[in-house]
C-alpha cells in the first residue's frame, strides 16, 4: 500500500476543505480527483454529465484512480463522492493508501449544500430527499472502502484533522 491519504464521503462532507488543510498541516501535496478529472477534459464536473452522461464520468474517475497508483506517493487524495460506488474503485482505493472516510448527517449535508448549483445530482424538486436517498445506498459502500470512519457533523476542521493524524 502507498502511503496516500485518501478521503472518501459524501459530497458535502468537508473532503476538499479537509484535505486543503491537512496538506498545509503534513506538507503533502493535495489532489482533488474532480478537479483533477476537469483539467484533464477541459469541461466541468456538470458539463461532463450534461454531455457524456454520469456513467462516463464515472469510467473517468477509474481512469484517475490507476494514473495516481501510477505516480501519487505520500499525498492527500481528496476523491468525488460518488467515486467509492464503482465495485472496481474499491481495490483501487485501497491500493491508493488509507481511506478514511469522513462521515456526515444528511441534515448537515442539506445545510452545507442548499445555495450550490454546481452539484448536477442535488438539481432536484427535494434535495434533502434525494440526499437521504444517495446517502442510505452509499454509506455501506464508504464503510466497505474505510480503513477509518470519523463521524464529523459536528466536529471542527482542528477536531477532524487531529483524528485523522491520530490515525495515520
Amino acid at each position: 500500500m502507498k502511503d496516500n491519504i485518501i478521503l472518501i464521503g459524501f459530497m458535502g462532507c468537508g473532503k476538499t476543505s479537509v484535505g486543503v488543510r491537512l496538506s498545509y498541516q503534513m506538507r503533502r501535496t493535495m489532489i482533488d480527483t474532480d478537479k483533477w478529472i476537469e483539467n484533464k477534459q477541459k469541461m466541468t464536473i456538470s458539463d461532463i454529465f450534461d454531455t457524456y452522461g454520469e456513467e462516463a464520468f464515472r469510467r473517468m474517475e477509474t481512469e484517475c484512480l490507476k494514473e495516481l497508483i501510477q505516480t501519487a506517493e505520500r499525498q492527500i487524495i481528496s476523491v468525488g463522492g460518488g467515486l467509492p460506488v464503482r465495485e472496481e474503485n474499491h481495490r483501487l482505493l485501497k491500493e491508493l493508501g488509507k481511506v478514511i472516510y469522513l462521515k456526515v448527517t444528511p441534515e448537515t449535508v442539506y445545510l452545507r449544500l442548499k445555495e450550490d448549483t454546481s452539484r448536477p445530482l442535488l438539481q432536484v424538486e427535494d434535495p434533502l430527499k434525494q440526499i437521504c436517498t444517495l446517502m442510505q445506498k452509499r454509506a455501506p459502500v464508504y464503510e466497505a472502502c474505510a480503513d477509518v470512519i470519523i463521524e464529523v457533523s459536528e466536529l471542527s476542521f482542528d477536531e477532524i484533522m487531529n483524528q485523522i493524524m491520530a490515525a495515520v
